[in-house]
């Protein structure tokens, strides 16, 4: 079951980077991804889908440059399905597009599309490399012969990787340096209270910031969204790891109860040695044959 946000929060990436208000921000993060001067901060239309219900899965940045559909999304845990994740998000923004231009996708002259630039930012724990490229391809069986590919490029923006794109956007680098305070402030906090933790940790971050990064301004205005946003966050992030350890779980419990199955039907252990090991009653070990 999805699990839904009744309330639409952005992430810290997009508040910084996805703000018509910061647009010369994601003009320079936009030039240090693709080599390119532009300079000025008009040349954005920010097109980020907003109407987004399920966790994990919203709209982190989008802009047009050019004739360049750019979809930005941030990774604070490593996520294989980007590509299938960001050709849904391009769908949504080519209807969009489609709509705005009064364009007919099914007229007998050939329509000209924006061209599709997909990158992922990672700054999550698991060490990682500086890019990867992920493909939709690798979703599919070994060697199946697909009409469709999806490429992102994942960029490591953890501090101490991809020192070249840091440099190249400021930004980005504070916002680097910001997260990876915060993340060495919450390892060193001792309370048991998480929420409190965080809190301490964002702040103290904030606090620590030298006067020189441009950001510094606009996160002081903002503290508290700052941190209503990183709260929320944080908290998605464990409830998802919280999925997958129960997933993980499920399955070693389904693989054992198979296996015992197997144990039995073959006469190698006793239904009462089997409902043991699973600490269930020999019945329903017995309910649990008859489904097979």
């Amino acid at each position: 079951m999805a699990i839904v946000i009744r309330e639409y929060k952005d992430r810290l990436f997009t508040f910084i980077f996805g703000r018509e208000e910061n647009r010369a921000w994601t003009l320079s993060l936009y030039n240090a991804v693709n080599g390119s001067n532009y300079a000025n901060p008009d040349d954005i239309q920010i097109t980020t889908i907003k109407e987004v219900l399920y966790m994990g899965m919203h709209n982190d940045v989008s802009f047009m440059v050019s004739d360049q559909m750019n979809l930005y999304e941030q990774q604070s845990s490593f996520n294989p399905n980007m590509p299938l994740r960001q050709m849904q998000y391009a769908g949504n923004l080519y209807e969009q597009y489609l709509k705005k231009y009064k364009l007919n996708k099914y007229s007998s002259t050939l329509l000209k599309m924006p061209v599709p630039k997909l990158v992922a930012f990672y700054n999550g724990e698991d060490d990682k490399p500086d890019e990867i490229v992920l493909k939709l391809s690798d979703s599919f069986p070994e060697n199946a012969d697909t009409d469709i590919e999806v490429r992102v490029r994942m960029l490591n923006i953890n501090q101490g990787k991809n020192a070249i794109l840091l440099k190249a956007c400021q930004p980005l680098q504070e916002y680097s340096w910001f997260v990876g305070q915060i993340r060495q402030n919450k390892a060193k906090a001792v309370s048991d209270d998480s929420a409190a933790n965080l809190t301490h940790a964002v702040n103290q971050a904030i606090e620590n910031m030298p006067d020189s990064f441009v950001i510094k301004p606009f996160l002081l205005i903002h503290q508290s969204e700052v941190l209503g946003m990183l709260l929320t966050e944080y908290d998605e992030i464990e409830t998802m790891k919280m999925i997958e350890r129960d997933a993980h779980r499920k399955g070693m419990e389904e693989g054992q109860i198979t296996l015992l199955l197997g144990l039995v039907k073959d006469k190698l252990l006793s239904i009462t040695e089997a409902a043991k090991r699973l600490n269930i009653s020999e019945l329903e070990f017995q309910k649990l044959m008859s489904k097979q």
